[in-house]
């Protein structure tokens, strides 16, 4: 599948251009942007790669068959909407809407254009997660009790677009959906009630705790983008429970490690060799080529933006 990129945003530089490169049956062949050096490090990674100097002129490049848009939040859903219409496969960098309706206007888009429009939740590929949900389906730390999880980072550049709240930017659309996404995920459960207490800042979250309860467990987790950056998720059951160190950015961040203890007992698995944006990559390119399900469809994605729209709710 031949891809191209929407914009030259770092998360493309840094992973989603090299794992296009690296995933099996994918090609990177475009890039949108009028500015040259940043443009100069994807040209690095693939010479010969077309310059177009504006979105639209890659959405009508012939030879692109899908694009991956790392554009500021409040673009995802207007131009996952033209991608598709142009005849591209679309994967979008989360969250793809701002509010969970919006979502709706991207399914209908699917459905009637039969291009694949996804999230990009690399996390729902990623084989650690695969595994915690079969180790709790299994009853390995007996009844779920309880949800913990956190993901900050520091990004105190007031000028940076996550800073910016015309532009969707804040701590709990940039981290705070991953504890939400891998909890929904692994459970299979929707929250049913919500607390939230967010510290403002130039009209962004830039610290969130969230309290939810699910049926049968509850859940709590801290995000934020003004503090050292830390990040770990824990299912605490009756008979035991399941800590991942590095859950979000996987590989990345340090040992991926799945800890399991049980009684007087403990079994660390690791991952530290895979790759999940390539593994992302892959299965995207064979959900839109050959139908087979996508870890993480539109539907999955709107239950995710529909938790966040609450947890803003619910704050004072």
């Amino acid at each position: 599948m031949r891809w191209g990129i929407l914009g030259a945003a770092k998360i493309a530089r840094t992973e989603l251009a090299p794992a296009i490169q690296l995933a099996r049956g994918s090609q990177l062949v475009a890039l949108a942007t009028r500015d040259a050096t940043r443009a100069a490090p994807f040209q690095a990674l693939v010479p010969g790669l077309r310059i177009h100097d504006s979105y639209d002129a890659l959405l009508a490049d012939p030879e692109v068959e899908a694009v991956y848009i790392p554009l500021p939040n409040h673009l995802h859903v207007d131009w996952s909407l033209k991608a598709a219409r142009a005849g591209k496969h679309v994967l979008c960098e989360k969250p793809i809407a701002l509010a969970a309706p919006e979502i709706d206007q991207l399914i209908e888009a699917r459905d009637q254009t039969g291009k694949l429009i996804a999230e990009g939740f690399m996390v729902a590929h990623h084989p650690q997660w695969a595994r915690a949900k079969a180790l709790i389906d299994a009853g390995a730390i007996g009844k779920l009790e309880h949800v913990e999880g956190c993901f900050t980072y520091t990004n105190r550049d007031l000028g940076n677009i996550r800073h910016d709240p015309a532009m969707g930017g804040g701590g709990i659309r940039d981290v705070g959906v991953y504890p939400c996404i891998t909890a929904r995920m692994v459970t299979g459960a929707e929250p049913t009630g919500i607390r939230a207490d967010l510290r403002l800042q130039n009209g962004v979250d830039i610290f969130a705790r969230v309290w939810a309860d699910f049926p049968g467990f509850s859940m709590s987790f801290y995000c934020g983008m003004m503090q050292d950056r830390r990040q770990y998720m824990t299912f605490h059951g009756q008979d035991g429970w399941l800590h991942l160190t590095a859950p979000f950015n996987a590989q990345t961040y340090g040992d991926t490690a799945l800890e399991l203890r049980s009684g007087n007992e403990t079994r660390i698995e690791r991952f530290n060799e895979v790759q999940q944006y390539a593994l992302m990559i892959e299965n995207f390119v064979a959900s839109a080529t050959t139908g087979s399900p996508f870890a993480c469809p539109l539907e999955f994605s709107r239950g995710n933006q529909a938790m966040i729209d609450a947890i803003f709710a619910a704050a004072p």
